[in-house]
């Protein structure tokens, strides 16, 4: 517990200085009215007049400790940014008053935490800090460990002069996915594929819980790019290809902030309580529909198409009042988005009427000029004119401040561009409360990774699922696949792979390999929850001929898909299934009945193995809950997802969207096998005995039942 804080200070002082002052004033009166002044003035003659000037002297001096008293108490009372009371308005005014330059512009940075101490964030004023992807307190820290990290910063932010607190953040983009133990969701385009607004807002207050319980208050999410080509590394990031998919899914803002009141103002962020986050609708604008899907790059589309396909989501997301905006690292008709004024403050800002704060992406001013750096000075010139508020530098932090102090000092930026900058940071901080709770404590800590908060991760996969074929050649349909079988063989290099089933951005920036790194269910640990303990399983990730020949399988479940990655790392011309899964596809399914389960994070080359294929299964980048793909597999739920993107025959068709002239693909947008669970279609048909001829429906039912449990 801190012994004092800024707060209370003034009214240290000022008690101290009375106490002084009053007992002077005693001791003074004492001393020119007590009983032994007349006959000492008396002794020493002229030298009275000595004793009578130090006692006007120490008067004076009592006098100027009373008026240091009383300015100290009326500067306590006027300090209206500190009482929660006052307007959010006037406390921002009240604020911004008292700041100097470089405590403003100290606000406008926001560094990693691998480069941050308790001085830094005291001396500097920063006025944000982060967690890169992988950037954690130890390995498999703790959900106090991280409290305690992020409050140990804040304590030094506490510290400074004005006592302003930071705001921390970090990607949680599907669940809170740098931390150890976290429930990891589906990727975006999992959840486009659920057409579930409902679920994805759940899945928003989920993560704002598991966030909030490691004592952090802001989320780089939710991603709301309209993803236009799938050799985009970031393309799993991307609910659809169809802006209105998009547009549905920023329902996530509302889980993560919280609803707005009735009858609040549009557009104004808003954060609703302690078990809420601020979200980041990002990366604006156009990110989706680059060049031949090359991370980075430049989007060439008229205004028109620009409007209509990647601005639709962000102009929704300021309607459910999103509290920051990511500005993304691509460019417009050739212009770097970092350096768009027009886009960024003429339109974002002016016509949306965005009224939170807009953030850079990581080293996103930097990137103005090719190479990187080349010119600092001018790119943080160009980036903040542009009308980015907050720069995520990550590391020197006392570069950019130095340039953009010198330029606002040499009249270059003007001192009206850093008050809106700071202005829009500050509403932000007083909306959310930080202010008033600036630091975490641990009553959120068992939140992380819930089985509640699992179960609906479990619930999202299952939903996310897309049944591609069922039966070679629409009949004799695999799926659901019977619990009761003799001996199933298991394959493939994703089906007992943790960190290949979560995908990119999971504990690591580019994801991690084996099931060492954090806690969950795959696919193979999946089935042998699933099926009869009768049943042998067999696993091996890529059979050969004779191994097939050797054994005698009821079916076999393959596995397959792409390595984990993340943005231009992700970048692909070809789109290949990782080796041996082409192999193992062949081996299995020209010898077993076979489900293959696509684990990607866009479609992938599939044509040239679908005619062995007896049933396929698009499964996305389900995450942690493995037992998601099996309750659909084993027919406990029904599939029903959607595809969120066209699948295409081949790459030479790329890009290829839903309404293009040369629209030709292996599925179509929105195409989706549907299935009902077991229990349904039994239930269906024990409830038709009340027919007229019940006996028809009871010889279906039993030979239904017995055709399942045979299989």
């Amino acid at each position: 517990m801190q012994f004092l804080d800024w707060d209370t200070i003034p009214f240290w002082v000022a008690g101290v200085l009375w106490c002084l002052f009053s007992q002077g004033m005693k001791f003074l009166d004492h001393a020119l009215k007590g009983p032994h002044y007349s006959a000492f003035t008396s002794s020493i003659g002229r030298g009275g007049r000595g004793v009578r000037r130090m006692s006007r002297a120490l008067a004076g001096f009592l006098g100027i400790l009373w008026l240091c008293w009383w300015v100290a108490v009326v500067e306590a009372e006027s300090a209206k940014y500190k009482d929660p009371k006052q307007p959010v308005a006037v406390r921002i005014k009240d604020l911004m008053s008292r700041m100097t330059v470089e405590e403003k512009i100290g606000q406008m940075v926001q560094i990693d935490r691998t480069v941050a101490t308790a001085d830094i964030m005291r001396d500097y004023s920063i006025g944000s800090l982060l967690s890169g992807g992988g950037s954690v307190p130890l390995p498999e820290a703790t959900a106090q460990d991280w409290v305690n990290m992020v409050n140990d910063f804040q304590n030094g932010s506490l510290s400074s002069r004005l006592g302003i607190p930071m705001i921390y953040g970090i990607d949680a983009v599907h669940g809170h996915n740098n931390v150890y133990n976290a429930t990891i969701f589906p990727h975006n385009v999992g959840l486009g594929a659920t057409r579930d607004p409902d679920l994805v807002k759940k899945i928003g207050a989920a993560t704002a819980i598991e966030v909030r319980a490691t004592g952090i208050p802001y989320v780089f999410a939710p991603c709301i790019a309209v993803c236009r080509d799938p050799r985009w590394g970031r393309c799993y990031e991307s609910y659809s290809e169809d802006p209105q998919v998009v547009q549905q899914m920023t329902e996530i803002i509302l889980g993560l902030q919280g609803d707005p009141p009735n009858g609040s103002r549009k557009g104004v962020p808003y954060v609703g309580g302690k078990d809420k986050v601020v979200a980041c609708a990002k990366h604006f604008v156009g990110d989706g529909g680059t060049t031949r899907g090359m991370n980075e790059n430049n989007s060439v589309i008229d205004m028109h198409g620009l409007l209509s396909i990647h601005m639709p989501a962000y102009s929704d997301s300021i309607l459910k009042d999103v509290s920051t905006i990511m500005v993304s690292y691509s460019s417009w008709n050739g212009e770097k988005m970092h350096a768009n004024q027009e886009l960024v403050t003429g339109f974002l800002k002016n016509t949306l009427n965005f009224k939170g704060f807009v953030i850079s992406d990581w080293e996103g001013i930097d990137r103005i000029t090719s190479p990187p750096h080349a010119n600092y000075t001018y790119s943080v010139q160009a980036g903040i004119q542009a009308g980015i508020d907050m720069v995520m530098v990550p590391f020197n932090h006392t570069e950019f401040l130095d340039d953009l102090t010198y330029l606002v000092n040499s009249k270059v930026i003007p001192m009206d561009r850093i008050d809106d900058a700071v202005r829009r940071i500050l509403l932000v901080k007083f909306t959310m409360g930080l202010f008033e709770n600036p630091l975490a404590d641990f009553s959120l800590v068992n939140e992380l990774g819930s089985q509640a908060h699992r179960e609906l991760a479990r619930e999202a996969v299952r939903k996310s699922l897309v049944l591609l074929k069922n039966g070679k050649n629409g009949t004799n349909p695999l799926l659901p696949l019977s619990k009761k079988a003799s001996k199933i063989l298991v394959a493939g290099t994703h089906a007992d792979n943790l960190g290949y089933q979560c995908g990119g951005w999971t504990i690591n920036w580019q994801g991690f390999s084996g099931n060492n790194y954090t806690r969950g269910t795959t696919i193979l640990g999946a089935i042998k929850s699933a099926v009869d303990s009768s049943t042998e399983i067999v696993f091996q990730e890529n059979p050969d001929a004779n191994f097939l020949k050797s054994n005698k399988f009821d079916y076999a479940v393959v596995a397959v898909g792409e390595p984990p990655y993340a943005e231009t790392a992700g970048d692909s011309a070809t789109l290949t299934i990782k080796d041996p899964g082409p192999s193992a596809i062949s081996n299995v399914c020209n010898a077993v009945k076979c489900v293959v389960v696509v684990i990607s994070g866009r479609p992938i080359v599939i044509e040239p193995y679908i005619d062995a294929i007896d049933a396929l299964v698009a499964a996305w980048l389900p995450g942690t809950e493995g037992q998601g793909v099996t309750d659909a597999l084993f027919g406990d739920y029904g599939f029903s997802g959607k595809l969120p993107r066209t699948w295409f025959k081949t790459v030479d068709q790329l890009p290829m969207n839903v309404g293009d002239p040369h629209y030709d693909p292996l599925f179509p947008f929105g195409f989706g096998l549907k299935t009902e669970s077991v229990a349904s279609i039994v239930a269906k048909a024990t409830s038709a005995v009340d027919s007229p001829r019940p006996y028809i429906f009871i010889l279906m039912a039993s030979l239904c039942l017995w055709f399942l449990l045979q299989r």
